[in-house]
């Protein structure tokens, strides 16, 4: 399969599986205990049926949007994901620019492997950054300053990772970051040369955003979830985010609401926006998929916060059911990432535009000229 063949996301994700080392891929790919949750996630979208209207002049389309303060040419947006650099040496640059290219929000992870500080120099299209609260207040204080001087435009507030996920893919694969070699994923980075070659011979991997504080990830291997649970805060409150919130001074958003209850406090925190998402199936397996909490948390509260639904998305389709549901705006992980993992810069570019021009598409299908003109009168649920 070459990246000419590749139109889908799940064409994609075909395309990495077979240029990645098997505990590489299986970081992307895998999800929490049976993996439930994961699947839900895009089939949730199956449930609920578009009508579309015609007759309706559509020629010119308007996809644009504000979300969080800034003007994006289309309502998707690239969520923060960690380790890019594992899956591609060019990781979050060839993401990065992607999203300038698109003119739509990028995110960084804390865990990214490239630093705050060129992301803020090198593009000017809207910037995420995705906040881990660690024990060590001092790097909580660092990030923060440095996202500052960055001029990024948000922070996102991760609250739904203060353990981690039980991901049995990573078991038994012996995933770490930096990668470690065992007898049996020594075989797989040697039938893999390419990526090999590239890891050992480009810059060398870290951790840019926790190597002045931690070396765990960077220079001393360490799975995710001993990461999570061994770094984190888990007594992490809300008032620990209020406080965060007032810290920063701008745009805030929290990332891993799931419940009516959470999306009303994070208003009365004074967040900017919220992000529905389970972490992609990664933490607690059978919990619900975002695009089925999406309703209720939007009438209850999006007229008061920018609600952003996070995860499952596959197709340009999807986008148009959360919107019409009522999401601001919609953004995803995986949907990316197997294109980088595939392809580098230009397999992102060639999903991020196919689902791009599916948008477009499908709006004209179903007759609508701007985003402002999708409403629950365009659904039926089966």
């Amino acid at each position: 399969m070459r990246l000419s063949d590749c139109h889908n996301v799940e064409d994609f994700r075909k395309l990495a599986k077979a240029r990645l080392p098997y505990p590489i891929f299986h970081y992307i790919d895998g999800a929490a205990d049976d993996e439930l949750t994961k699947d839900r996630n895009t089939a949730a979208f199956a449930d609920c049926d578009l009508v579309p209207s015609v007759l309706a002049g559509v020629e010119t389309i308007d996809m644009r949007i504000t979300l969080m303060g800034r003007e994006i040419a289309m309502p998707l947006f690239l969520s923060p994901t960690a380790l890019q650099r594992l899956f591609h040496w060019q990781g979050e640059r060839a993401v990065a620019a992607v999203a300038e290219k698109f003119g739509t929000w990028f995110g960084i992870s804390t865990i990214g492997t490239v630093s705050i500080e060129e992301i803020g120099r090198t593009i000017s299209s809207p910037k995420l950054f995705q906040l881990y609260v660690h024990k060590d207040t001092g790097l909580n204080r660092s990030m923060i300053e440095r996202c500052k001087e960055a001029r990024f435009d948000a922070i996102a507030l991760t609250v739904d990772t203060i353990v981690g996920g039980n991901r049995e893919r990573c078991l038994r694969t012996g995933f770490t970051s930096p990668p470690r070699l065992t007898p049996r994923s020594a075989a797989s980075f040697a039938f893999h040369p390419r990526w090999t070659l590239n890891y050992l011979l480009r810059d060398a991997f870290e951790l840019p955003n926790l190597k002045d504080h931690v070396s765990a990830g960077t220079n001393t291997a360490i799975s995710v979830a001993d990461y999570l649970n061994t770094m984190l805060d888990q007594n992490m409150n809300w008032a620990d985010a209020e406080r965060i919130r007032a810290d920063w001074g701008g745009h805030f958003c929290l990332k891993g609401i799931m419940s009516v209850e959470d999306a009303r406090r994070a208003v009365d925190i004074g967040a900017t926006a919220i992000m529905i998402s389970n972490h992609g199936g990664r933490q607690l397996d059978g919990s619900r998929a975002p695009f089925d909490q999406l309703a209720e948390i939007v009438d209850a509260v999006g007229d008061r916060i920018e609600v952003i639904l996070d995860g499952g998305v596959r197709r340009g389709s999807h986008v148009l059911k959360a919107l019409s549901l009522g999401a601001k705006a919609v953004s995803g992980g995986r949907l990316y990432l197997y294109a980088l993992a595939a392809a580098g810069q230009p397999g992102v570019e060639r999903i991020v535009g196919r689902l791009r021009d599916e948008i477009e598409r499908d709006m004209k299908l179903m007759g609508a000229r701007n985003v402002g003109e999708l409403s629950r009168a365009n659904l039926r649920w089966r």
